[in-house]
């Protein structure tokens, strides 16, 4: 049997490729990037953009893209040079003036020696909307009572996200990834006096976070908040200051934790509280442990030096005697104990010097206070400001805490210097100031302390001969016998 031949194809014209790209589905132009024309325009170009095929033929391919020139050269340019390109970046003037956002895909063409663009638009709002179409023939094909549980159950997640931002106690607020706000929870709302109109859609950093409670400008570059998001990492942070809509800043605790979607960060949400009153709180109570250190330590020290005292009265608490050098001494001690005079007690070892600093102390008004005793030679000279002003933590090496000083301690009552004349020369000048002032400082403090003591001094060398040999200052011998009491040996008191 004989083979039927198949029939030729038919001669295609250029009128009917013309004809094809004319009746394309998708927006197409023909452009001259060279002369910036548009040569060709199918009517689905022409209904896109509001314009008759021959307007769109005298138009200017740039005309359409005002205001994107340089990134409309920047696409032809690499349509020509890859053959390919395309972008969402470019959107094109409606006849009425609106802005269409498109999709626009290029292909080079050379023909007779011209460079050519064939672009295919493509409507973005348009092609949303077949997406979202499919996607309701989805849910249509498995079901309307699917798709209403679905939609039940994202509502009901929602409206419980909802219920919970607007339970919490802490303050909560999300940034996206350039900072601004997307939401803020009515505790936040509350504690920073702004609402969330005001901060949603703003960058919230110069808003709430914008200074150091000192004043000094906060970078939004140094933020651990935004941090948390360029890093992709937790940040927390004790103590900050957020400010009020008022001025007024709190100090708040929070956490910055970074959100991701699939893999991205896209944002950071900060769960923040209110500490102000804690913090003022832990502030006096960290002032009254402070205090309750001191006067613990004082009333150690002060216990310490009682007991001592104790230790070396051996139960001699009233001097006795009816020599003339006896009843002399008494007479002075009435005469002196009532004032807050400085008293110079001198005399040999063992006259009794002590006996009567103790004795006048115990008939003076400062009685109910404490007489604190320093035996000065028997102080290193390193250590003579120290043990008379104190220091504190790190002063010098060894100073493993803070010490009060013997002029402290005897604040409200009387200090006795028994052996005076071995105070080095260089703590002379200091202890005159004192003298004078009832002021000091701690060694390593700049604090200036005030005081309230009586000084008795005592001493075994003649201090006028000490003064002329300059071994001791002038201006405190004088400072220290204002009452001059004379200790006779027992010798010349039968």
């Amino acid at each position: 049997m004989d083979q039927i031949a198949n029939p030729p194809p038919p001669t295609v014209s250029d009128a009917l490729y013309q004809q094809a790209l004319a009746s394309h589905i998708h927006p197409t132009l023909l452009v001259h990037p060279q002369s910036d024309r548009i040569m060709f325009a199918n009517q689905a170009a022409a209904n896109l953009l509001g314009r008759s095929i021959s307007d769109l033929k005298s138009t200017a391919m740039s005309s359409l893209h005002k205001g994107q020139v340089p990134s409309l050269v920047v696409f032809s340019q690499a349509a020509l040079y890859h053959g390919f390109a395309w972008t969402r970046g470019l959107n094109l003037m409606h006849a009425d003036g609106t802005e269409i956002r498109l999709e626009h895909e290029a292909r080079a063409l050379h023909w007779e020696g011209a460079d050519y663009l064939i672009i295919i638009l493509c409507d973005l709002d348009a092609r949303h909307r077949r997406d979202v179409d499919a996607e309701a023939d989805n849910y249509l094909r498995e079901g309307i009572a699917e798709w209403r549980r679905a939609e039940r159950f994202f509502r009901e997640i929602e409206r419980e996200n909802q219920l919970i931002l607007g339970a919490a106690g802490e303050g909560i607020y999300g940034v996206n990834s350039d900072g601004v706000t997307t939401f803020v929870n009515p505790a936040a709302e509350r504690m920073l006096g702004w609402t969330a109109e005001e901060l949603v859609g703003k960058e919230i950093h110069s808003i709430i976070h914008h200074s150091h409670v000192n004043g000094d400008p906060y970078h939004a570059e140094h933020c651990p908040i935004y941090n948390a998001f360029r890093e992709g990492i937790v940040r927390r942070v004790d103590d900050e200051v957020f400010w009020r809509s008022d001025g007024k800043p709190i100090r708040v605790e929070y956490t910055s934790t970074p959100i991701r979607d699939h893999g991205l960060v896209i944002g950071a949400v900060i769960v923040f509280r209110d500490i102000t009153e804690r913090k003022i709180a832990e502030e006096k109570l960290h002032a009254a442990l402070a205090e309750v250190d001191r006067l613990r330590e004082r009333l150690e020290l002060e216990n310490a030096y009682l007991q001592e005292e104790i230790l070396s009265t051996n139960n001699h608490h009233e001097i006795i005697g009816q020599s003339e050098a006896i009843n002399s001494a008494l007479k002075q001690i009435d005469l002196v104990a009532p004032t807050d005079a400085n008293v110079l007690i001198t005399g040999e070892s063992g006259t009794g010097k002590e006996l009567i600093a103790r004795a006048i102390h115990q008939a003076s008004h400062r009685r109910d206070r404490v007489l604190v005793r320093v035996n000065c030679a028997a102080i290193p000279h390193e250590l003579f400001e120290s043990e008379f002003f104190g220091h504190v933590r790190g002063a010098f090496t060894g100073a493993v805490r803070d010490r009060v000083g013997r002029f402290e301690l005897a604040d409200g009552g009387t200090l006795f210097l028994d052996e005076v004349g071995e105070i080095p020369l260089e703590l002379q000048g200091k202890l005159l100031r004192v003298l004078q002032d009832q002021k000091f400082e701690r060694i390593g403090e700049e604090r200036t302390r005030e005081v309230n003591v009586r000084l008795l001094a005592a001493t075994n060398r003649d201090l006028k001969e000490e003064v002329r040999l300059g071994r001791f200052r002038e201006d405190l011998y004088f400072r220290l016998n204002v009452f001059p009491i004379e200790c006779r040996p027992l010798r010349e008191r039968p």
